[in-house]
């Protein structure tokens, strides 16, 4: 008997609308087992897939859609899809291929401003966001989540007070959205008498999820901390931190091991003869978050022959890709391993392609993803040319720096930063690490944080020289650069160099003694050595 395929296709939907995905999965198998040109069935297929972490089986079954039938909004979801896999050069090409007028559906609009979200596009992604709220508004369906991903982009363009204006409107469609109410409170300086304290308390309490509660903790030890209350702040973060760390707690032991294999790899391959990429355009700045880096990113790449690349994941996806190891994990010691039996100029080629979607214009480009130390050693046999630009700073201000910081959620890279104690471990492994670099290579710049905020002239000469760079002015008055800023440093790069950020810690003890004690214990120097 021939099944009722219409019938299926709405049970499909309904069941992906309610998260039953095997019940819908099992409607589009049969679906499109007896009508196999139906191109939305093979598109809800993917977005069963998508539910279940299958992104790669997910775009498939989109581009078998779309030979079967046009439509914008599989195309949104394509882009997305190639976004989230760290493909950008696809995810740029397929979402700028809609044409703005042509969308229909305020998703649509959405999801596309999405995916080049990701891809760094921040001033194409606006114009798709702002089309969002026009249509959602038109049809009188406002999304508070449009609002914030319009203010999101805002901020990252230097565009504050619309930013400040969008993230408003999405709270005043739904107040305890969480992701608006803590970008408000990031954007902006509270003062004692103007500030959004009480609201945020009273969202603390009307919220449960554990990332709502770290977002909302967040926004208070912000506020709290504008307004000098420092032992509140520190309160606020334990408290919004409290459920995610339960969660998720860190593995010290795990990543103990990770810095010591990488330690042990680099040196039983120190005298490896391998042939890199012989290119001479990236120029790495890298070291742990809130050292410093954006700010150095910003002064090179103030520099003619210089652009600014973002935080790009193309090199750890690079080795993870040509590695081909089984494990779950971008990074780990199983790939790690193995990257070294590869190709290194393949490596070298395969990384520089990877990063096209937004560098090929200047001679040189800046990749500032922090955690691209763990690398460093690959790093100069795949690309033996680069320049590599490693910040340090006091260990305590990048402790607390991190603590104080809300990064991308879920990503597991910064799962240490729920917790004081393990940010101080985390730290540890990191600078013993970087020790254990500047031994073994030539081509790696150590540049203290302080030093550079004391000594700006000299020190941003010598970064200059470093990257083979003829000296310009504009690099001191790197304040001026109206490039977008995509990182946490998105206010302070855009003043000039000051000492207000050092010794910040101070103002959070006695909370940071553990810490600190711990630092002390394993022989981690200070800007200026602390009492025991």
């Amino acid at each position: 008997m021939q099944p009722n395929l219409k019938q299926l296709h709405q049970s499909a939907i309904k069941y992906l609308n309610e998260g039953k995905v095997q019940l819908a999965h099992k409607n589009l198998v049969e679906l499109v087992s007896h009508k196999p040109d139906f191109a939305d069935g093979y598109f809800l297929l993917a977005m069963v897939n998508l539910q279940v972490g299958q992104i790669y089986k997910a775009i498939k079954l989109i581009e078998k859609a779309l030979t079967l039938g046009s439509s914008i909004e599989y195309t949104a979801q394509l882009a997305k899809c190639y976004a989230l896999t760290g493909d950008l050069k696809k995810a740029k090409n397929v979402a700028l291929s809609v044409p703005i007028v042509q969308i229909k559906k305020a998703l649509d609009a959405d999801t596309l401003g999405v995916a080049l979200t990701q891809a760094g596009l921040h001033e194409q992604a606006l114009n798709y966001f702002d089309c969002a709220l026009t249509l959602a508004n038109a049809k009188q369906q406002p999304q508070p989540q449009f609002y914030y991903n319009f203010a999101v982009s805002a901020k990252f363009l230097g565009l504050f007070e619309k930013a400040h204006t969008a993230f408003e409107h999405a709270i005043a469609i739904n107040p305890l959205h969480h992701q608006s109410h803590f970008a408000l409170s990031d954007l902006t300086k509270v003062t004692k008498q103007k500030n959004n304290i009480t609201r945020l308390k009273q969202v603390f309490e009307q919220v449960s999820h554990p990332d709502a509660k770290l977002h909302i903790g967040h926004a208070l030890a912000k506020e709290y901390q504008d307004i000098g209350a420092f032992s509140d702040a520190f309160a606020a973060l334990n408290q919004g931190k409290a459920a995610k760390h339960a969660l998720t707690p860190f593995d010290n032991a795990l990543s103990n091991a990770l810095f010591e294999h990488i330690k042990q790899l680099s040196a039983e391959h120190k005298n490896q003869q391998v042939n890199g990429n012989p290119t001479a355009e990236p120029i790495f700045v890298l070291g742990m978050p809130r050292s410093g880096t954006t700010l150095v990113e910003r002064i090179l790449s103030s520099h003619s022959d210089v652009q600014s690349a973002g935080e790009l994941q193309d090199f750890g996806l690079s080795v993870k890709r040509l590695s081909n190891t089984p494990t779950p994990n971008v990074l780990d010691i199983q790939t790690l391993t193995k990257a070294y039996k590869l190709d290194f100029n393949e490596l070298g080629s395969t990384y520089l392609n990877a990063t096209r979607v937004t560098t090929g214009s200047h001679k040189h480009f800046i990749d500032k993803l922090p955690f691209n130390f763990f690398y460093i050693d690959l790093i100069t046999k795949a690309l033996p040319n680069a320049k590599i630009i490693c910040m340090l700073r006091d260990p305590m201000d990048t402790c607390i720096g991190n603590y104080r910081q809300l990064f991308t959620i879920n990503n597991p890279y910064y799962a240490y930063s729920l917790d004081l104690l393990d940010t101080a471990k985390f730290y540890s492994r990191f600078y013993k690490l970087m020790q254990h670099f500047s031994t073994v290579h030539s081509n790696i710049k150590i540049v203290k944080y302080e030093e550079l905020v004391a000594q700006p002239e000299q020190q941003i000469k010598e970064l200059v020289s470093f990257c083979d760079l003829e000296w310009q002015e504009q690099c001191i008055d790197f304040h001026l650069n109206t490039a977008p800023v995509s990182t946490a440093s998105k206010m302070q790069v855009r003043q000039p160099l000051n000492n207000k950020a050092i010794g910040r810690w101070k103002a959070f003890k006695p909370h940071t003694d553990e810490a600190q004690k711990y630092l002390l214990e394993q022989g981690i120097p200070f800007l200026k050595e602390p009492s025991p």
